[in-house]
């Protein structure tokens, strides 16, 4: 873990931390008043910061979607295949520690990508996102998706400027991931639940996991997903463009 989450002290040299202000008077870390003080500018930095991000993306007519899960879930091979299944445009920025793998892939298939590299950090940040967008043609696109590092925490707590969270749970990590990591699923507006295909060969109970995770959010979607199954991906692609940004008077067209 980096040491810019809650499992140890922020950097001060950074402007970013994740911690949630509701959470800093809880963690005995963090329990002197000019800790908190610093962590309260660094976290009200970030905010705006991701104000600014959104704003960014609105006027371009841009919905941007923060993509979370744990590492080999399936985030870039769900976006690699996406493109067969929708007329929208999108772009992706890509984070990971190290290493542009993921964004060469999408790049080869004809999808515009930008590898953001955090070395030590475990989750993006609005100031990384913030760089990464003057990387990307932003005309003409339709959505933004920013594939955070994999990871079932630190992601979770952060605002990178997005409008939606979507989070994938992959079959051969087991259901029993959305109680132990219960934060990341509670601020998911939609749980993709990836390699359906793969059932009939791990003890994955998919009715289980959808009442844990109604039970830990009521208000969350949740789609069945294999990229072997194009009726799934059909699903996908419709609930993206069921939940585009709607453009309000005043903003361009």
């Amino acid at each position: 873990m980096c040491k810019d989450c809650g499992c140890s002290l922020p950097r001060h040299s950074h402007d970013h931390s994740h911690l949630h202000h509701q959470e800093l008077h809880t963690n005995p870390q963090l329990n002197d008043k000019k800790t908190l003080s610093v962590i309260h500018k660094i976290l009200d930095k970030n905010d705006v910061e991701a104000a600014h991000n959104r704003a960014h993306f609105e006027a371009h007519n841009i919905t941007a979607f923060n993509l979370m899960s744990s590492p080999g879930s399936g985030k870039t091979t769900l976006l690699e295949h996406l493109k067969e299944y929708t007329k929208l445009n999108y772009a992706v920025i890509e984070g990971d520690l190290e290493t542009s793998r993921d964004a060469d892939r999408l790049i080869a298939k004809g999808i515009t990508a930008h590898q953001i590299q955090t070395g030590s950090a475990c989750h993006l940040d609005a100031f990384m996102v913030h760089g990464a967008l003057h990387h990307l043609p932003l005309e003409g696109l339709d959505i933004c998706f920013v594939e955070n590092v994999g990871n079932l925490v630190c992601p979770a707590s952060y605002d990178v400027g997005t409008h939606k969270n979507i989070v994938l749970l992959s079959v051969p990590e087991g259901d029993d991931k959305i109680e132990k990591y219960p934060v990341m699923f509670r601020r998911a507006d939609l749980v993709l639940i990836t390699k359906c295909d793969l059932l009939p060969y791990f003890d994955f109970d998919v009715e289980e996991a959808k009442a844990q995770l109604k039970k830990l959010n009521p208000d969350t979607q949740i789609l069945e997903v294999s990229i072997k199954q194009g009726e799934s991906m059909q699903a996908v692609a419709a609930w993206l463009k069921t939940n585009l940004r709607q453009t309000t008077v005043g903003e361009p067209q």
